[in-house]
Parts: C-alpha cells; structure tokens; sequence
C-alpha cells in the first residue's frame, strides 16, 4: 500500500481533508429541491465506489508487497467490527448533520455540529488518556461553547426576519413566529454521536492487529451503505422538513442528482482517506505540531465560508445575524486552536 514518507506530503493529505470535508454538502445545495433523505443514498453509493477503487489501487501498489488484501486478513475480525461499528455511528450522526444542514444552510449546521464533535472527543480523549492540557482543553471548550451560542442565535434571529419579511409582503401562511430550535438540535445532536467515534477507529487500527487506512476505508464504507438503508427509514418515514418519501421518489429523481450525491459522497470519501493515510499508526511519520491538528478539525471553518460567501445564506438577514455568524467562525477558529496547543503541549 502506499503511504506518506515526508512532512509535506502530510500537510497536504491533511489539507485535502480539510477541503473535501468542508465541501461536500455543496453537492447537496447544487440539487436544488433534491430532498436529503435520497441524496444520501447517492452519497452512500458514491462513497462506497472510491473506497474500492482506493482498494485496488493506491491500497495495492507500492514497494512494500503488503497490498490492501493482505492487510484486511492480517487484522483480527474484531478490528473489522469496530470498523464497522464506527462507521455506523458516525453515519448516524452525519444524516443528522445534513438534516441540518438541509434545514438551517452550511454556515450554521456545520460548525454547530463539528463544534459539538469537537469537544466531545477532546474531553474523551483527555478524560481517557490524560493526552490533553486541562487548562487550554477548558479555554477552548468556553470559545467554542460562545461560538456555538452565537451560530444558535444568528440562525434564530434570521429565521424571525425572513418571517416578517414574508409576512408584510403577505406570503406567511401564519402570524406565529418560526423557531429555529430544530435544525440547532440536530446540528448539535448530530454532532455529539460523531464526537463518539474516535476511539473506535483507534481500536480499529491497532498497530499490531488492526487495520491499514484503505481497508478502514473499505470497512467504513460497508458499514456507511448498510446503515443507510436502515435509517432512511426512519428520515423517510418521519422527515425532519416537508412530507414522507417512498423509494418511489428515488427512482423518480433525474440522473443530475443522483450524479451530483454521488459526488457529493466521493468527496467525502476522498477526504476520509487522506486522514486515514496520514494519521494510520502503520506509517514512518505521522502529523503532529499545532498546524497539523488544526488542520484535522478545520472543515467546518470550510464549510461555514462556503455558506456565507458562496451561497450567500445569511442574505436576508441584518448586521446582527451576519456578525454573529462572522463571530462564530472567528471563535471556532480560535476554539479550535487552543485544543491543538492543548494537544501538543503534552507530547
């Protein structure tokens, strides 16, 4: 299998990550109406198609004669099952966080739920290993905490002024105002059971018994499609926005947005394996420095840009709600920031 050998070539694995994880749910928003219950049966398909192709690929080639065949049986089929088990998980938390998405935009949904992930499994890892500064942990926690706040009220504030906006122009169907409550508690919920996920794909690549970043790829990508079909269900069937879908309405939609769901999950697996490949424990190197692990976290810096700039998602609303969302940004940034030096200030 081929794996990196220099700092740079880390950086930029790292950065690729930060990119695609950032970007894809673009795929979701150039669908227009395509509902995100079926986008991810799209995703799921297209995530699955470049795990493979991974596999037979850059998973099976290199000097080292270890192919990607040879790495899934050498590890123990427990590690294939915490594999899978994360997969499941995470693919969980990742519907809830494009329910979000689908319901309050990128800007909000992204770093409401990654902010959650994100002290969720800093203080995992600080409550379990210890591998963590408690004074930089706490600061971070408190900024990205305030971020969150402020991402939470920014939406809300929106909302209100999109209904005013409508109701004088007398396209409200009602005088009550909107809350915004639901997509902040699937962002953060979302968020949470992603959070969760660490210390099963830590398992899942033991040194010794574990698994290489392609056959993690290939084990999450199983894991990813099977547990699609069993929580579509329950999206489908009890919707987060708009009226329930049948597989019907799958095969109704046109190829352009199966295509851009597929996309949409290619990116994403894209960026999956470039983490994988820098941070496997079966490398010569691995990413460390304050640089390397705020580039692990930053795609929902990416994505919030994406919503703001991009898709112009806070347009309705006033300087209040668009500096709060620039605010938010700025202090998931420094968030984030303080928990990398909280990270490497114990190495």
């Amino acid at each position: 299998m081929i794996l990196p050998h220099t700092d740079p070539t880390l950086l930029m694995l790292l950065v690729i990550c930060m990119l695609c994880w950032g970007s894809w749910p673009v795929f979701l928003k150039l669908a227009g109406r395509y509902r995100f219950e079926l986008f991810y049966f799209d995703f799921a398909i297209g995530l699955g198609i470049v795990a493979l192709l991974c596999a037979v690929t850059v998973g099976s080639l290199g000097f080292d004669g270890f192919n990607f065949t040879d790495d899934l049986l050498n590890a123990r089929k427990q590690e294939w099952l915490f594999a899978v088990i994360a997969s499941m998980i995470f693919n969980f938390g990742n519907m809830l966080t494009l329910g979000a998405v689908s319901v309050a935009g990128m800007a909000v949904a992204f770093p409401l739920s990654f902010g959650a992930a994100l002290i969720v499994g800093a203080w995992m890892n600080y409550l379990g290993h210890g591998a963590m500064n408690s004074v930089l942990t706490i600061i971070g926690t408190v900024l990205v905490i305030v971020a969150l706040i402020l991402g939470s009220s920014a939406h809300s504030h929106l909302k209100i002024l999109q209904h005013e906006t409508l109701a004088r122009a007398g396209k409200s169907k009602t005088t009550r105002r909107p809350s915004a409550l639901k997509a902040i508690l699937l962002a953060l919920i979302g968020g949470v059971v992603m959070g969760t996920v660490a210390p099963l794909l830590q398992r899942a690549q033991d040194p010794d018994d574990g698994v290489g970043p392609y056959s993690l790829l290939f084990l999450f990508a199983i894991g990813v499609f099977g547990s699609t079909f069993v929580f579509n269900l329950f999206f489908m069937n009890l919707p987060v926005e708009g009226d329930p879908l049948e597989i019907a309405d799958y095969i109704r939609t046109p190829i352009k947005n199966h295509f851009l769901g597929a996309l949409g999950g290619a990116v994403w697996a894209l960026g999956a394996v470039a983490i994988f490949v820098a941070n496997t424990p079966k490398g010569d190197i691995r990413p460390t420095g304050f640089l390397a692990g705020f580039l692990s976290h930053a795609a929902p810096i990416v994505a919030g840009l994406w919503g703001l700039l991009v898709w112009k998602e806070f347009k309705g609303g006033d300087g209040r709600a668009k500096a709060f969302a620039g605010l938010m940004l700025v202090l998931f940034a420094a968030g984030l920031a303080f928990f990398s030096f909280a990270a490497e200030s114990v190495k």
